[in-house]
């Protein structure tokens, strides 16, 4: 059976992301292969992917490589963050559908019940599911794909606290989707720019030592044709 390159390449892209390969650290067809359980076919087209979104580049002499983002580049990256996802939600405003409004909404009582528990683990994956969803919402299949891009970028280069008052971060949440819901594009965009540039201070570069990269790669020995990465 052959497996699909984009299933290689988000397998390659989790591990960058987790710090699994330091940054600089070559990226070799063959190891990739070996590790992940498949050919070197789909692992080359996952390299050129990977490249194409700014986690690899490819160096004379040496092949490819982790990238080695700068604190600029890494700071840009908010920057960008904190105007696509207004204008995400002032086009999910427009364009959503019941069915994506009805997803919001569950996130929302799920969140605001975490939040209220002080589940902060839960926190984290609602709020990225929610964020996702609401891209989609936008139909803009360009602009929901370069949010995604800076949510895997963002997650690699940061390493982000949980908010002070999760209880006030998902009421804020819950604004959002009212007004998307009531097709108030310009509400919708001026909360989510509030709430965007609210997570600012939580965010903490994670350039520096890598102690435990050593023991993440030892535990994290997953082939691509697991169930966990199918879909």
């Amino acid at each position: 059976m052959r497996i699909p390159a984009h299933s290689v390449c988000t397998a390659i892209r989790d591990d960058i992301v987790a710090g699994v390969y330091e940054r600089g650290s070559r990226l070799t067809e063959e190891l990739l292969a070996r590790r992940y359980g498949v050919s070197r076919v789909p692992v080359r087209e996952a390299l050129r992917t990977l490249e194409a979104e700014g986690f690899v580049v490819t160096r004379r002499h040496a092949g490819a490589c982790v990238a080695e983002p700068t604190e600029q580049e890494a700071a840009d990256l908010l920057e960008m963050r904190t105007l696509l996802e207004p204008l995400g939600a002032s086009r999910a405003a427009q364009r959503r559908t019941e069915a994506h409004l009805k997803v919001l909404r569950g996130l929302v009582r799920l969140g605001q019940e975490r939040a209220r528990r002080g589940n902060s683990d839960d926190l984290r994956s609602l709020g990225g599911w929610f964020h996702e969803t609401l891209a989609q919402a936008s139909g803009s299949p360009a602009l929901s794909s370069m949010l995604t891009q800076l949510r895997h970028k963002i997650a690699w280069m940061y390493a982000v606290e949980s908010p002070a008052d999760p209880v006030e971060s998902w009421t804020e949440h819950g604004a959002i989707v009212d007004a998307v819901a009531r097709g108030d594009g310009e509400r919708a965009r001026a909360i989510t720019t509030l709430h965007t540039e609210r997570s600012l201070p939580a965010h903490r570069l994670r350039f520096g030592s890598g102690q435990d990269r050593a023991e993440r790669v030892r535990n994290s020995q997953h082939a691509v044709n697991m169930p966990s990465l199918r879909h």
